[in-house]
């Protein structure tokens, strides 16, 4: 078989042009409002970003509830979603007979600077950076055969595993039983009244710290991503009795074993950390793909929560973006500073303020689509990659 031949041989079936697969949108949403279950934790704690590095997330029984949820599963379930977009965009150039990577490349770099701009005036946690960069070399990677994608994918997944349990061990040697770390008292007050240009420089003058996560995780996105391409040209996103099928599938075995797994990596404390945010939590992300599908199977007419993640998942990058300047102005000291201000009140407010913002999100983007037909990001985006 000629490489020309591999090519057109796995090209999958992509929804008609003009067309949307219903449920993706869903789970983009779903996705979306799911990280910030996790990042608003990171917000509302001592140190905001930093002092997550330093002491690591907040611990107590609606945290770790929170934690067994959201920790890791909803930006896995996000990078699996970006890897099935690129499979969509990969498959209509296909059709179209348009050179592939071509224009692509563009785009992605452009995710890449809208990131990094993320990640120097929001938030230091930012992943559209990774993706970017993971996307590039994925987008290659769909011209080669479905054999060389699979091997690519296992023998990814291999040393992200591999990885993980050298790091972890290395964490289990290096702890003396004292717990978690403190957060410094100078991290603490740029977060809780220092100014906005004051932390802008403190991010850029710890770049490569906060950087650390997509490089440590390169791997597992270059599995997640070849993952939401070989379950999208499977059909486990369609309406038909195939994508059922397979969704039966992922929900059985994705929370069958991803939750208990889930349970004890967290249960077993901090020394797993890594085992459960990059081990464990791609597993129940897809459960979370099944158990989603087949909800989403057995409505008739949608209600306001379906549509409101519905919208939430057309306008995807700006609610990402959207979401995490909110709790920026809500939780930081240039805002309204309710970090310091509830840091005694215990967790139950946290809890509000992601309810409270993840209504938002659905309001504001069901009514912006209501005139628009995408999200100003989006909007941005495709104006420039025109020009």
């Amino acid at each position: 078989m000629t490489h020309t031949d591999a090519r057109v041989t796995q090209t999958p079936q992509a929804p008609p042009a003009g067309r949307r697969l219903p449920l993706l949108d869903v789970l983009r949403g779903v996705a979306i409002l799911g990280t910030l279950m996790t990042n608003v934790w990171i917000f509302t704690g001592p140190g905001a970003e930093w002092g997550a590095l330093e002491s690591g997330m907040a611990t107590g029984p609606v945290e770790g509830t929170f934690g067994v949820l959201a920790n890791g599963k909803f930006l896995s379930l996000l990078t699996i979603l970006f890897g099935v977009g690129l499979a969509i965009q990969y498959a209509s150039a296909q059709r179209r007979g348009q050179p592939w990577p071509g224009r692509y490349r563009w785009r992605a770099l452009f995710l890449f600077a809208e990131g990094t701009v993320h990640f120097v005036l929001v938030f230091a946690w930012d992943v559209l950076m990774g993706y970017a960069v993971t996307a590039l070399l994925v987008a290659r990677l769909l011209t080669r055969s479905e054999r060389a994608q699979r091997r690519v994918m296992w023998w990814a997944a291999g040393l992200h595993l591999t990885l993980m349990g050298l790091l972890t061990a290395a964490i289990a040697a290096a702890d003396d039983g004292s717990g978690g770390g403190t957060v410094s008292r100078d991290v603490v007050d740029l977060y809780a009244h220092g100014g906005y240009l004051d932390q802008v420089a403190f991010r850029l003058e710890n770049a490569l710290a906060l950087r650390m996560e997509p490089v440590l995780t390169f791997f597992l996105l270059l599995f997640l991503f070849l993952l939401g391409v070989r379950l999208f040209r499977a059909g486990a996103f369609g309406a038909d009795e195939t994508g059922r099928r397979l969704r039966s599938r992922l929900l059985a075995w994705g929370i069958g074993l991803g939750l208990p797994l889930n349970v004890a990596a967290t249960l077993a404390g901090p020394d797993l950390f890594l085992l459960a945010r990059y081990g464990a939590a791609p597993l129940l992300a897809l459960g979370y793909i099944g158990l989603i599908g087949a909800v989403v199977d057995r409505v008739r007419r949608p209600g306001p929560l379906l549509t409101g993640l519905t919208s939430v998942g057309r306008t995807a990058l700006s609610g990402y973006v959207l979401q995490n300047v909110l709790c920026v102005l809500i939780s930081y000291g240039i805002g309204l500073g309710l970090a310091e201000r509830f840091a005694d009140s215990g967790p139950w407010w946290v809890v509000a303020l992601w309810a409270t913002v993840c209504a938002v999100l659905m309001v504001g983007s069901t009514l912006w689509l209501r005139r628009f037909s995408a999200g100003p990001l989006e909007s941005v985006q495709k104006w420039a990659l025109r020009r």
